[in-house]
């Protein structure tokens, strides 16, 4: 089936689920109201419910320029990076309804850098020594510490904003 064909669908199963929650909202009790307000959420979401975890990536076996490639071939992140940083970081965005995880939490971004590796863009500043992959979650840093030591991963991790911790694998 068409993707676009399923984004119709989805939306005109939205528009009808919201016709029939004021309906009900406006004729019948107050559970049965929320209800269908908790089926109109349900169907809020995008269809693509499926995870792609990048946790086995977190092992710290493999090699930069492999990870993102490999992300960049299943069509998992862009093809190019929307941002570097002045040390070389190139943060590359997961692509619509990607689905990443990473020890089951949602994928931010994406980043990679491998030391004189063309498919990296240069920074402004002095470039890392080294390589670095890994991803930005949407968790607090201690869920991530947590997360990590449960999965016995090697990766690093550190705070990277209100609610966003990079995990990464560094090699130097």
């Amino acid at each position: 089936m068409n993707p676009f064909s399923l984004l119709a669908l989805r939306n005109a199963t939205t528009k009808g689920a919201a016709r029939i929650a004021r309906h009900i909202m406006m004729r019948s009790r107050t559970a049965t109201a929320v209800a269908a307000l908790c089926w109109l959420a349900m169907l809020s979401h995008p269809l693509s419910a499926h995870a792609v975890p990048v946790d086995d990536a977190l092992a710290c076996t493999d090699q930069a320029h492999a990870y993102i490639q490999s992300l960049q071939d299943r069509h998992l992140i862009a093809d190019h990076s929307m941002h570097v940083e002045d040390d070389g970081l190139n943060v590359y965005w997961p692509t619509h309804d990607a689905g990443l995880t990473a020890f089951n939490m949602h994928v931010f971004a994406v980043l990679g850098y491998q030391q004189d590796d063309t498919m990296f863009r240069p920074g402004k500043g002095d470039p890392m020594d080294g390589a670095l992959y890994g991803v930005v979650v949407t968790a607090e840093t201690a869920t991530v510490a947590k997360a990590l030591a449960d999965a016995g991963s090697p990766a690093e991790y550190k705070h990277a904003g209100p609610f966003l911790t990079a995990v990464y694998c560094r090699k130097h």
